[in-house]
């Protein structure tokens, strides 16, 4: 018996409870709504209690927590079924039991469940609140009951309706936003593969050529393999240096990806924000730098400073690269908190300068200035990753 009822109420896929769960709430939360039938214990207070109302509530009660639990966790194909069946049981009791017009209430709310368009649920609600309204106007019932049913009946159910339609819209925005990701990632790892096999092709055929010709010429002329094995040697260190930049490039972060990010990223938390046009022709290494700076200080606002409203300036005054990022958020950052010392000493490798203002409660403004022209120790010091011209096969032998 235990197990039949654990399987008449575990959630279906689809059910109201089953999208709760997705969304990372309580499977319970739809529970918190019952909280509305307590007008089944109140409504007697406005007549009086009786022993026929203890017994119609001993009865009904826990047939409509049974109905709604229903609504809930069956699939929303049939769940509007049980809603009818809420309906069914306060016209029912409307005779001997004012009570059930909260019953009639959770019936009608509950039909939003089933998915149909607004006009198709108003309709709904119009023809079931025109049948209570013949029956309470036939029972005599208090004018402010008839009015206050269908009133309550409509204004609960758009409520309720335009919220499952705003959560659906978000449900179909969420997976837009998936979808162009994927094809984004699946785009992306096209252009990697067709770059590689441009890159790697014709040089691979290019050394498995001089490899067999080396082999091949071993026996006979010793002198001309060597030459081959050299060649090959000398195509596979400018392979190698080449995809070196190909992995370079994809790894490099612009600014315009930034700010699209960053716009995102603040907009997912309330906070808007304002930039301008870049700049052109940027030099790489500093692109990729700032970016990386811009991107901690858009982290930085979205997770610490507590604004609504953010703007980012880039422009370049004769040679120098000026960035502004400023936020309207509660200020008061220290001179090595949040991220400012790696940010620092980005700017600094630059060779340039970041200044920072924020006094507290008065938002925060980060002014960074890089020349253009200045080579810093950045763009001299050599790709420690890569070997020199000497040093590959004593590594190699090492190896081995």
């Amino acid at each position: 018996m235990r197990q039949l009822i654990r399987a008449w109420f575990t959630p279906a896929p689809d059910s109201l409870a089953a999208h709760s769960a997705r969304k990372g709430k309580s499977p319970w939360i739809d529970a918190v709504h019952l909280l509305w039938s307590i007008w089944v214990f109140i409504t007697p207070v406005f007549d009086r209690f009786t022993l026929r109302w203890v017994l119609l509530t001993a009865i009904s009660y826990p047939i409509f927590l049974t109905l709604y639990a229903l609504c809930c966790v069956t699939s929303r194909r049939v769940s509007y079924r049980y809603s009818l069946l809420l309906v069914l049981m306060a016209y029912l009791l409307m005779p001997w039991y004012p009570s059930g017009l909260t019953y009639f209430m959770y019936g009608c709310v509950m039909l939003c469940t089933r998915r149909m368009s607004l006009r198709a649920y108003m309709g709904v609600l119009a023809a079931l609140n025109s049948v209570v309204l013949v029956e309470a106007w036939l029972l005599h019932y208090p004018w402010q009951a008839v009015i206050w049913m269908p009133l309550c009946s409509f204004i609960v159910g758009i409520a309720v309706n335009a919220e499952r339609m705003s959560e659906e819209k978000d449900v179909e925005l969420r997976l837009s936003h998936d979808e162009v990701r994927r094809l984004a990632a699946t785009a992306e790892r096209e252009r990697i593969g067709r770059d590689l096999h441009d890159l790697l092709g014709h040089t691979l055929s290019l050394i498995t050529l001089k490899l067999e010709l080396s082999r091949k010429l071993f026996d006979r002329d010793s002198e001309a393999a060597r030459r081959e094995l050299e060649e090959a040697e000398r195509v596979a260190r400018h392979a190698l240096a080449e995809v070196r930049a190909a992995v370079t490039g994809i790894r490099a972060t612009d600014l315009a990806a930034e700010l699209a990010a960053a716009k995102l990223l603040l907009e997912s938390s309330d906070v808007m924000l304002e930039y301008g046009e870049l700049p052109d022709s940027l030099p790489v290494q500093i692109e990729r730098c700032l970016a990386l700076v811009l991107r901690e200080a858009v982290t930085n606002i979205a997770r610490h400073a507590r604004a609504n409203r953010a703007s980012v300036a880039l422009k370049i005054v004769g040679d120098t690269l000026q960035l502004r990022v400023e936020d309207n958020g509660r200020g008061g950052i220290g001179e090595h908190g949040n991220g400012l010392c790696g940010m620092r000493e980005r700017v600094h490798a630059l060779g340039g300068v970041l200044e920072v203002e924020s006094p507290s409660g008065q938002g925060t403004r980060l002014r960074i200035n890089v020349p253009l022209r200045v080579r810093s120790r950045l763009f001299e010091l050599p790709d420690a990753t890569a070997p020199t011209a000497g040093e590959w096969p004593a590594r190699e032998r090492q190896a081995t």
